[in-house]
């Protein structure tokens, strides 16, 4: 293998070292807009509890109206929050595989970067 052969395999390496940074970079940005729409979500789910939470202080007509409606908010938010957890651990699933299928592809190409070296520096 002559200089300018080595320098095109050493170039080519390193457009592919590029590229898999790149693609982690792209996988991390996606990640964290999706997380952060999750978190705006529960933010807002918040936000519109204590809206209700207002409005029925405003609107009950005695302790025992406005007590049972902080029951009756409670246990609604608890179950929205219990399908918001599942979701999460869905989603937190989701990333999992997707942070693998990166990293098993970056040690595929990480191999035949290898076995390339190899080639180039016993030829």
């Amino acid at each position: 293998m002559n200089t300018k052969e080595a320098v095109n395999t050493y170039t080519d390496l390193t457009n592919k070292s590029v590229e898999r940074i790149n693609s982690l970079g792209a996988l991390n940005l996606k990640l964290a807009e999706t997380v952060t729409n999750r978190q705006m979500n529960v933010v807002n789910l918040f936000m519109e509890q204590g809206l209700q939470m207002m409005s029925l202080a405003t609107e009950a007509k005695g302790y025992s109206d406005f007590y049972k409606g902080q029951v009756k908010m409670a246990k609604t938010i608890s179950e929205r929050m219990m399908d918001e957890s599942k979701a999460n651990m869905k989603l937190a699933s989701e990333i999992r595989d997707d942070y693998r299928g990166w990293f098993d592809a970056a040690m595929a190409d990480m191999k035949n970067s290898s076995n390339v070296v190899r080639n180039a520096v016993t030829v």
